[in-house]
């Protein structure tokens, strides 16, 4: 019961904050300083889903070993998308490594 309430607790309060910004409108102005912060939160907010992930996929404390096929696939990322700077093919190349080190290197 205590979990149901605290789904629709969340939901109504993510309800009430878009909802008033979508009637509001451009009545509202932020400061372009709150502007700018605003403008990092999609990165942060992926980041911190993903680095707990990807250092320690099975709740157990960090894995850095090779053994860890999220941690290379990656590394594998960064470095593809730093080389080519290319979103689709990173996220080929990302989940090419790590299948292939989940069913062949670790199969």
């Amino acid at each position: 019961m205590n979990l149901t309430i605290m789904v629709l607790g969340m939901a109504v309060v993510t309800f009430a904050v878009k909802a008033g910004m979508f009637i509001l409108g451009e009545r509202v102005a932020f400061p372009p300083l709150l502007r700018e912060g605003l403008s990092f939160v999609p990165v942060t907010v992926l980041t911190a889903i993903v680095v707990p992930m990807v250092l320690s996929p099975h709740n157990a404390g960090l894995e850095l070993t090779w053994r860890n096929p999220q941690l290379v696939a990656a590394v594998a990322a960064i470095a593809v998308s730093l080389i080519f700077r290319r979103q689709l093919l990173t996220i080929v190349a990302a989940l090419a490594v790590f299948f292939t080190w989940q069913l062949g290197v670790l199969g």
